[in-house]
């Protein structure tokens, strides 16, 4: 897959959304500092788009402030931004999703920028990126956060072979097959490593947009805790690695298996061939063991590698038959 850099102007834009809906998604708890602002800057930016709040059980007057911007607010009960992001994504039909905080840290008069290659059929998801002009490093103020979206970064990398400048970045627009055939598996804050690893994996066009980050304004408090949601992101990118590509993943195991068990069995047989004895017996039958569950592994992924592939071969239909109704239904 192949990155694409986008520039766009509002006069390209306005021509290629003139018939567009456009839904902006701002999942939300505790943020009625912020929240407020954030609803009247988008509206602003985007004045035919319907903006929606989704309210996750916030304390304060979030769901209150947000009503009285402008903003469509809806509950969801179920704590975490992953469910919030899945029942978005079930309950609202649009023809590009623009996802951003609530918590005022992304640029409103950008939007216009995130959507435009969604709306012109120039890429599926766009990714708000936040490191490469530096904001994000000059206005950061919570301290491991830069360490780890690097560290995610580097994994994906490792793991799928590309590259993104942001993987954390809450700010993102989606095209609706994206959208409505993205299966949502995290609660929480792994969501944005979710989605960008099934953007990888599904061979989805991607585009990077450069974006003037800010950080929370005073009294605003972020919801992320920097080790738990840490550790969850890294579990998250190993069972995605496993769902995705289990013949790598499991290929991986049985290397591993293999060497451990040549490592134990080799010396065993070298002494058998030279005394014709087995002096070391448990030693043997722990290379044996390994050399099993090596190829129990190998196995194993041989299976699951055929199921994903059929399974990704269903995905593709849905993908088809989504695209195909949407087209019939603009004719």
């Amino acid at each position: 897959m192949q990155e694409t850099r986008f520039i766009n102007n509002s006069e390209l834009y306005m021509n290629n959304t003139h018939h567009a809906r456009i839904a902006v998604l701002i999942p939300c708890y505790n943020e009625e500092v912020t929240i407020g602002k954030v609803v009247s800057d988008f509206r602003r930016a985007l004045p035919d788009a319907s903006v929606y709040v989704y309210d996750n059980n916030s304390s304060d007057k979030t769901a209150e402030i947000a009503r009285d911007a402008g903003a469509i607010v809806r509950h969801e009960p179920r704590q975490g931004k992953g469910n919030v992001c899945r029942q978005m994504f079930r309950d609202i039909d649009a023809d590009c999703y623009l996802m951003v905080d609530g918590d005022d840290t992304y640029p409103a008069e950008q939007a216009i920028e995130i959507c435009a290659p969604i709306l012109q059929n120039k890429a599926d998801m766009v990714v708000g990126d936040r490191l490469s002009n530096g904001t994000y490093a000059k206005e950061n103020k919570r301290a491991f956060h830069g360490f780890g979206n690097n560290l995610v970064r580097f994994m994906i990398k490792l793991i799928y072979g590309y590259t993104f400048h942001d993987v954390m970045t809450g700010y993102r627009a989606f095209s609706k097959p994206f959208v409505k055939t993205f299966p949502v598996l995290s609660t929480g804050f792994q969501i944005e490593t979710e989605l960008s690893i099934h953007a990888v994996d599904r061979r989805w066009r991607i585009v990077d947009v450069p974006i003037i980050y800010r950080d929370r304004p005073e009294g605003s408090k972020s919801k992320l805790n920097t080790i738990e949601d840490g550790i969850k992101v890294i579990l998250m990118i190993g069972a995605l690695f496993k769902n995705y590509r289990p013949l790598a993943c499991f290929g991986l195991f049985s290397a591993i298996f293999l060497v451990f068990g040549l490592g134990c069995g080799v010396p065993v047989v070298i002494e058998y061939a030279r005394t014709g004895l087995v002096p070391r017996l448990p030693t043997a039958l722990l290379a044996v063991g390994f050399i099993f569950l090596s190829g129990l592994s190998l196995a194993t992924g041989l299976i699951l590698d055929t199921v994903a592939k059929n399974e990704r071969k269903q995905w593709e239909l849905a993908v088809y038959n989504i695209m195909e109704r949407d087209s019939s239904n603009k004719n």
